[in-house]
């Protein structure tokens, strides 16, 4: 499997997770399956919404994205696209750093763990490893 198919699936496993969040959060869904944690007293705070838009549909947007970028990429004309290698880290990269901010809300303001926004953040930083990998295989073959 290569770094961009990897990338597909790991963006499909978050497209599910932020689909998940934003149908409970819009009320398509009624309960969160939460395990462990809080997850409906993160996904009702305040720290749930920006601009009048769940956060959960943000995050859905930018996997969207990532995936599609992804998919044009592993594309055998694209596979050393270095444009697309840093489309690929700029949108992970910002993502981890939401990510990173809405941590940090949960922790510290709102005092509650979302287990599905805890994995979805991983998922991130997941996603930002292979990104860069990416990007640095892709400038090393176009130097080459």
């Amino acid at each position: 499997m290569s770094r961009r198919q990897l990338l597909v699936l790991l963006a499909l496993v978050g497209v599910g997770i932020a689909l998940y969040l934003t149908l409970y959060k819009v009320g398509v869904i009624g309960v969160l399956s939460c395990s462990i944690g809080s997850c409906e007293t993160v996904n009702t705070s305040k720290w749930s919404m920006l601009f009048g838009i769940p956060i959960a549909t943000w995050g859905l947007a930018a996997c969207i994205a990532l995936l599609a970028i992804a998919m044009v990429g592993s594309a055998e004309s694209r596979q050393a696209s270095v444009p697309i290698a840093r489309a690929l880290v700029a949108i992970s990269g910002w993502s981890v750093l939401v990510s990173a901010w809405l941590t940090y809300q949960e922790l510290f303001v709102i005092h509650a763990i979302c287990i599905w926004c805890v994995t979805s953040a991983l998922l991130w930083v997941a996603i930002l490893a292979v990104s860069l990998a990416d990007l640095r295989a892709v400038q090393r073959a176009a130097i080459s």
